[in-house]
């Protein structure tokens, strides 16, 4: 079936304006890059979420699951099929005692925020992290000694293999470095339940500052990007590795390696995903070359080349 008439069966229940076809994914996404795709669609409700897969999947229709985009790069020659972006329709975010309930769409740094308001510690590491909750369970997202497994009791998702909704307990969700069970499963998450303990405010506002100085020290935040290109690597420090390879400032079109913090590739300007993954490869090669070491991406890569 063609993306039209998918558009036009989604449409008896989302309206037009949350349907983008031929998408721009350079809008959606922080790297401000990369190709279109066929259809992107953004649900506000459960009930909605689960017409949409139900949809696609009986007409055999590919599909990805998207939060803020902070994480992801769409290749130039765009995405064959249907992208489900979960935002603002999953955020709300709800305290009880010292648990917090968050949907999947809210901002970790929203949650964050929630938490200080609560008096609650534990989550000062998500700060300064700009992608989704959802997609922070998806990844086993973290930061500056703290992780997503580190305080979350369970996951709710909509199954991919059976339409239902489930409650994962933490346990289950196999959270080790910038993985989860998700990643294979291809279940969504919808809501999140954290727990965390009682804190002082002075001192949780406090961690968070000194992070976000740190952060805005340390990182080219003023330069579009998905944050830490690479995963860390056993035994080694991605930025240490690229720094010592002597490829701090290299640049392939408007993709760079980052001349403050070698673990970011940053958008200059201009660049196009093929720039990204060449200087991607030339990184993955060279330090290979010295060192023996094969550094793995941490950004989600997807779609087709040009």
């Amino acid at each position: 079936m063609t993306i039209a008439k998918i558009t036009d069966i989604l449409n008896k229940k989302i309206p037009s304006d949350r349907l983008a076809a031929n998408a721009d994914m350079r809008q959606y996404t922080s790297f401000k890059a990369g190709g279109r795709a066929d259809l992107l669609v953004i649900p506000k409700t459960h009930d909605e979420l689960i017409y949409i897969t139900d949809t696609l999947k009986s007409e055999s229709t590919p599909y990805m699951i998207m939060g803020n985009g902070s994480n992801i790069l769409v290749k130039d020659g765009g995405y064959r099929g249907v992208i489900i972006r979960i935002d603002d329709g999953f955020s709300d975010i709800q305290v009880r005692g010292t648990s917090i309930i968050a949907g999947a769409g809210a901002l970790m740094s929203s949650v964050a925020r929630k938490a200080l308001e609560a008096e609650l510690a534990g989550f000062e590491f998500a700060s300064g992290i700009p992608g989704s909750i959802g997609g922070g369970v998806f990844m086993n997202a973290g930061a500056y000694g703290g992780e997503i497994a580190d305080v979350i009791e369970y996951a709710k998702v909509l199954e991919k293999a059976s339409g239902k909704i489930k409650q994962i307990p933490a346990s289950e969700l196999e959270l080790s470095y910038r993985h989860s069970a998700l990643q294979q499963s291809g279940d969504i998450v919808l809501e999140v339940k954290l727990n965390l303990k009682k804190g002082s405010y002075g001192d949780i506002a406090e961690k968070m500052k000194t992070l976000t100085a740190r952060r805005n020290e340390k990182q080219p935040v003023q330069y579009p990007s998905a944050g830490s290109f690479f995963k860390r690597p056993e035994g080694y420090f991605a930025g240490r590795l690229i720094q010592d390879a002597g490829l701090k400032g290299l640049s392939v079109g408007g993709a760079k390696v980052s001349s403050k913090h070698a673990g970011f590739i940053i958008n200059t300007g201009g660049a196009t995903a093929s720039d990204i993954l060449s200087l991607m490869r030339l990184v993955q090669n060279t330090v290979y070359d010295r060192f023996c070491v094969m550094m793995e991406p941490e950004v989600r890569i997807i779609g087709e080349d040009a």
